[in-house]
């Protein structure tokens, strides 16, 4: 089965950043304040952040790689923001409430 510790344990810059957050360096020294999420992904970590650590730090090494190019992060804006097009949170919340909820709207009046 998964086994977070293993990954604590086998990557140093993983276990680097989990050491500083126990340490109390991110809450003015209160060792206790982050305890429950340090304790939640050492012991339980249910959606497997750990694993994925190394993976999300790879691809931020490649976004920054990207940012640092002003002439590819421009490029590569302009084309996400168009690939999203069809994407709109509100088109989706809009198809939420017809097709999954079944519900209509409100009109509220903002007048006192």
């Amino acid at each position: 089965g998964y086994e977070p510790m293993s990954y604590y344990k086998n990557n140093r810059e993983l276990k680097g950043v989990i050491d500083r957050i126990k340490s109390g360096y991110f809450s003015h020294g209160d060792t206790e304040l982050f305890r429950p999420i340090v304790d939640s992904l050492l012991y339980d970590d249910q959606y497997m952040l750990l694993a994925d650590y190394q993976s999300y730090a790879d691809c931020q090494e490649q976004v920054s790689e990207a940012y640092r190019d002003r002439d590819k992060w421009t490029r590569m804006s302009i084309l996400n923001s168009v690939r999203m097009a069809k994407f709109s949170s509100d088109r989706t919340i809009w198809e939420y409430c017809q097709e999954i909820w079944k519900v209509n709207p409100v009109k509220i009046s903002l007048e006192d």
